[in-house]
């Protein structure tokens, strides 16, 4: 079981956002094999959920970013990650869930818009989230945008 924590830019320690960068590149650049620009100028402005376990271990993380800066008319919730050693133990409900509702506490009077990868739109959708537009490619992967209200 993980425990999460919602931190701004200013409130990570050095060593959590060591961590938290190192599990980004680790999944999406080595696992993922989609060299891109990680540090894009948006997590100063964002909120981090950590999700650690029982040693104080980075397992799990998202970046809930503010209205108008990845979308005009929405909140954003990316970079949804779950490490290597915790797949399949199901953590990734409790994270989405826990992203949720720090999004809409910041931001209640905004939908979340996500830019979702198509082969796990089925979880989002049992989040409340719906599909909106076509697949596109990001990074090389297909994607879908799917908002929640």
């Amino acid at each position: 079981m993980l425990k999460f924590h919602c931190l701004s830019y200013h409130e990570l320690s050095k060593h959590q956002l060591y961590e938290l960068l190192q599990l980004r590149q680790e999944v999406f650049i080595v696992e993922q094999n989609c060299p891109y620009l990680d540090a894009d100028g948006k997590d100063q402005e964002s909120y981090h959920i950590l999700g650690v376990d029982s040693d104080g271990k980075l397992q799990a993380y998202t970046r809930i970013v503010p209205p108008g800066l990845s979308y005009k008319d929405y909140s954003s919730i990316s970079r949804v990650i779950t490490s290597s050693s915790i797949r399949g133990m199901k953590q990734g409900t409790p994270l989405m869930q826990y992203s949720i509702d720090k999004t809409l506490e910041h931001w209640p009077n905004y939908s979340i818009k996500i830019s979702a990868q198509t082969y796990i739109v089925k979880f989002y959708t049992s989040l409340g989230f719906q599909e909106t537009g076509e697949a596109y490619l990001e990074d090389d992967l297909p994607h879908i945008a799917m908002i929640r209200t």
